[in-house]
């Protein structure tokens, strides 16, 4: 398995591990308060993720091929988490085969990695080696969910401990990767006909590519490398919406492409009609 090994975990995390597990299998979400000082630190929270994974055999046939990696601002300490490929989605796929607690929409820009990176050249990225590492980008929703009954106001580092709170991918058309004006993209979202909203130069780290070093060298760690043609998704645009139960949703990056949700089936165009 290309799963980083994780260290022995404290009898806490194991419960942490145990539970998010057991959530999973059985699609209830369990309370967070008993676990509430469970995880110490980021690093216990990332050996539960790794814990979690191997337990559930997402990676069994490789390394992770999607992740998710973000942060509020450049100043603040990124997050990160590899997901499991069967819940990421494209245009025509349905998700009725996928079951949610409090499903949050998120509209992000994802990039996809043109060639391996070693744990050696991932130590020697800068943030101006990005575009020479991605050879597409893409229009993107993720719908953030939680195995904790809390949903998204379980504490930080058990939320970080469930994949950082993933519940779906869904990806829109590939673009080739070129130089952008990320301060002027407008992004838009809207549930059925109802805009919920808009915003222009909204990306809180300012250009997606920059964490592009902080990722790989996180995705590295233990020696392994991130193969050519993985996917990680930059972080949302407009926070984590609540998303209504049979909601139709639309996600627009002028200039970049949308991508929808109606009736349960992924849509993904570059004319979208908004009016």
């Amino acid at each position: 398995m290309n799963v980083h090994s994780s260290p022995t975990l404290p009898a806490a995390a194991q419960e942490v591990v145990a539970t998010l597990v057991a959530a999973r299998r059985s699609g209830h979400p369990a309370p967070a308060a008993p676990l509430r000082d469970a995880l110490s630190t980021d690093d216990e929270a990332y050996a539960v993720q790794d814990a979690v994974a191997q337990a559930l055999g997402w990676f069994a046939d490789g390394g992770p091929g999607y992740w998710k990696s973000g942060g509020a601002s450049r100043d603040s300490v990124l997050s990160h988490a590899a997901l499991p490929s069967a819940g990421v989605r494209v245009a025509g796929d349905t998700l009725a085969d996928l079951s949610f607690h409090t499903p949050a929409v998120e509209a992000e820009i994802v990039l996809r990695i043109k060639e391996d990176v070693t744990p050696e050249r991932a130590q020697r990225l800068g943030h101006a080696d990005g575009p020479a590492l991605v050879d597409a980008m893409a229009v993107a929703i993720e719908i953030a969910d939680s195995r904790w009954q809390e949903g998204l106001q379980a504490p930080a580092a058990l939320r970080l401990a469930d994949q950082g709170s993933h519940g779906a991918l869904m990806l829109g058309e590939w673009l080739p990767c070129r130089a952008h004006d990320w301060a002027s993209q407008r992004c838009e979202v809207r549930f059925g006909g109802t805009p919920v909203i808009a915003n222009t130069g909204a990306y809180s780290l300012g250009d997606p590519l920059w964490l592009l070093p902080i990722w790989l060298r996180h995705a590295t760690r233990g020696g392994r490398t991130v193969a050519a043609g993985s996917v990680v998704t930059t972080g949302s645009w407009v926070g984590a919406i609540p998303m209504p139960k049979d909601a139709d949703v639309v996600v627009r990056f002028p200039g970049l492409g949308e991508l929808g949700l109606r009736g349960g089936t992924v849509h993904s165009s570059r004319s979208i009609d908004f009016t």
